[in-house]
């Protein structure tokens, strides 16, 4: 097998880990590009949310390239994201393709369901069943360090002394945690990587503001669709925090290690506003910006694909937790004509009006990170890996 899958945020790093524990022929997706979006574009229904359009430019880009197999993942309740593996199935089989093609549910989903994908990718003879759990944790708490890397380079970015030294330790972070492999190595990885990020000079009398990130996963994580927005607001003093994590979507029992809020959390923030699971990430957006508020920051940014039931919800039911609780909402809708220019305006007259805001009531900064459920913003009180 030659295997490929979806770009999404860090996702590349954690299946090339894992195709490296299993022996497996890994090809990396293509990063995302005007032609990729064009070719997903010309070939998916025209309603369509712009992840599965995205994911069929990407999915022919890699069939191109040689691979053989395709993993996609699966999902269950009442979002579109269920059948989207079935209907890319079938495009690119009409476009004349001929592949394998994979569904793997994520353990939060269901645990056999998982066991039963990633056995058709690594059968028995590969890997017995404890070697293969034992292997599993090790990747997990990879993807956990490779998360928390994100979040503390997005804490830190607004508030650098030098320009550029966030980033030049981000990179070096993600380096040595690529090159651990045993749960002892990992764990020193991301000793290794606290520290780096402890190094980094900050200027403390900087009045940065803090804006949290929220909305569908896919679009949050991948910053081709997003326009890169954590490093354009950490270019203009802003800390920011996102609601979604790759490793709180794989991580089974509804954790959230890297966000720090379990689900119970965010549902009972998202009560007073949104009693139920409609899908998707439309709960979590509600239940995050609740939380953002409570947590004292600025503003929130709110992502959706254009036609996104899930968040469409979401995004009627914010502009109540906005007026009570007294926090900016900006919502983005994303498809594949959405310009930069256009999005970049709304993001400053935001960024005007939490200014305007803070001004009128000024809300210190409570630490170094913004990483901690209990207000506890330092490193210490961050996320462990499993």
């Amino acid at each position: 097998m030659r295997v490929s899958t979806p770009r999404m945020g860090n996702l590349p790093l954690i299946v090339e880990d894992l195709a490296c524990r299993f022996g497996i022929d890994y090809i990396e997706p293509p990063v995302f590009s005007e032609e990729t979006v064009r070719i997903g574009a010309s070939l998916a229904p025209e309603f369509a949310c712009l992840p599965l359009k995205a994911v069929v430019g990407t999915f022919v880009q890699a069939l191109e390239a040689g691979a053989d197999t395709l993993l996609m993942g699966g999902g269950s309740g009442p979002c579109r994201f269920g059948y989207y593996a079935e209907i890319q199935r079938r495009i690119l089989e009409k476009e004349g393709y001929r592949f394998k093609l994979i569904i793997l549910d994520p353990p939060s989903t269901s645990l056999k369901a998982a066991y039963s994908g990633l056995r058709s990718i690594v059968p028995p003879d590969v890997a017995r069943f404890g070697t293969l759990v034992r292997e599993l944790r090790r990747a997990l708490a990879k993807v956990v360090v490779f998360d928390e890397i994100e979040k503390w380079g997005l804490a830190l970015k607004g508030r650098e002394a030098e320009p550029g030294s966030v980033e030049r330790a981000a990179e070096e972070a993600c380096s040595v945690t690529a090159a651990a492999f045993t749960g002892k190595e990992i764990r020193r990885a991301r000793r290794e990587v606290q520290q780096l990020f402890e190094n980094v000079g900050l200027d403390d009398d900087r009045q940065c503001l803090r804006i949290g990130v929220v909305g569908e996963i896919f679009v949050v994580l991948e910053p081709y669709f997003n326009f890169d927005i954590g490093n354009w607001l950490g270019k203009r003093g802003v800390v920011v925090e996102r609601s979604v994590h790759i490793a709180d979507t794989a991580y089974p029992g509804g954790r959230n290690p890297v966000f720090g809020y379990d689900e119970r959390q965010v549902a009972r923030a998202a009560a007073p506003y949104l009693t139920h699971e409609v899908g998707g990430d439309g709960l979590l957006s509600v239940g995050a910006t609740a939380i953002f508020a409570r947590r004292g920051f600025d503003a929130v940014i709110h992502f959706l694909p254009f036609t996104c039931m899930p968040e469409v919800i979401a995004k009627s039911v914010l502009a109540r937790v906005s007026e009570e609780m007294g926090i900016p909402v900006l919502s983005l809708t994303i498809d594949e004509q959405t310009g930069r220019a256009g999005v970049e305006t709304r993001l400053e007259a935001l960024l005007d009006l939490a200014r305007s805001k803070r001004r009128r009531e000024t809300i210190p900064l409570e630490g170094r990170f913004s990483t901690s459920p209990t207000g506890d913003l330092s490193l210490r009180g961050g996320s462990q890996p499993p």
